[in-house]
């Protein structure tokens, strides 16, 4: 563990402040926790883009999947998360490149600058369809591909609760020379996104990679600044505390897919 002076903490503070708002109500609570071994990691690699910290309608989709009572109807929360999906879409799509490309109205021809990259929309079954669906709606020429990645849980000899992520389904087309977009609603740990993007590397290398996530936290941050390449950006709606001892973000809004399709076995 780091040990605390004036520099690490004022770090932290401008960390806190500028990545991760939600974080702070949580501080005076949590702050052995936070301690803040892994906010003070320094960002020297993969981007990280915060969208909730700017007001938008995005905080409106998030605040409702939240609730207790909005979540309840699952045809809204998958609703909702389209619609951030399809927000993030639209960020990412300013990092592409553009070219001039004249078109023909009724009256004249107009100069539109049009994106020249092939997009691949890669998604984590089962939670990431909704998402997945935003931004192919707004990526409507984009490939796609599916990867199976769930947490197996098991108890270790000491009690402990032991998570192994577990990919077993992979369809992909060449993401060789294009640009990635993986998207996964809830960025707890980062091992799932890790699994999914080595599991797509065997279909080639990737031009450059974007991570859209709806929930991220610290530790995910931290952990996929150490795997992912250096040519990543990560995309998040907003970026929470911390996980509770099975590895659930807080304070989060449960889970995802259970939300959006129902309970499994």
């Amino acid at each position: 563990m780091l040990p605390i002076t004036p520099i690490r903490d004022a770090i932290f503070q401008f960390r806190l402040q500028n990545y991760y708002p939600s974080a702070q109500k949580h501080c005076a609570v949590q702050k052995k926790i936070l301690i803040l071994h892994e906010f003070l990691i320094p960002y020297t690699k993969m981007k990280v883009i915060n969208l909730s910290q700017q007001p938008s309608l995005l905080n409106q989709y998030l605040k409702e999947m939240r609730s207790v009572d909005v979540q309840k109807d699952s045809m809204r929360f998958r609703r909702n998360i389209e619609r951030i999906g399809e927000i993030m879409a639209v960020e990412i799509s300013k990092n592409l490149t553009y070219s001039v490309e004249q078109v023909q109205t009724p009256l004249a021809v107009a100069e539109m600058q049009v994106p020249q990259d092939k997009v691949v929309l890669g998604t984590l079954l089962r939670a990431g369809l909704p998402m997945h669906q935003g931004f192919l709606n707004m990526f409507d020429k984009a490939e796609n591909a599916f990867i199976s990645a769930y947490r197996k849980e098991t108890i270790g000899r000491r009690g402990e609760m032991q998570i192994e992520i577990v990919s077993e389904y992979l369809a992909a087309p060449s993401i060789e020379g294009k640009t990635l977009i993986l998207v996964d609603p809830m960025l707890a740990t980062g091992l799932s996104m890790e699994v999914a993007y080595k599991a797509l590397l065997s279909h080639g290398t990737p031009k450059d990679v974007h991570v859209a996530c709806l929930f991220g936290t610290p530790q995910a941050i931290n952990y996929l600044q150490e795997t992912m390449p250096e040519n990543a950006t990560l995309w998040c709606a907003v970026v929470d505390p911390m996980l509770n001892e099975k590895k659930y973000i807080v304070p989060g809004l449960g889970d995802a897919g259970d939300l959006c399709f129902g309970e499994k076995l």
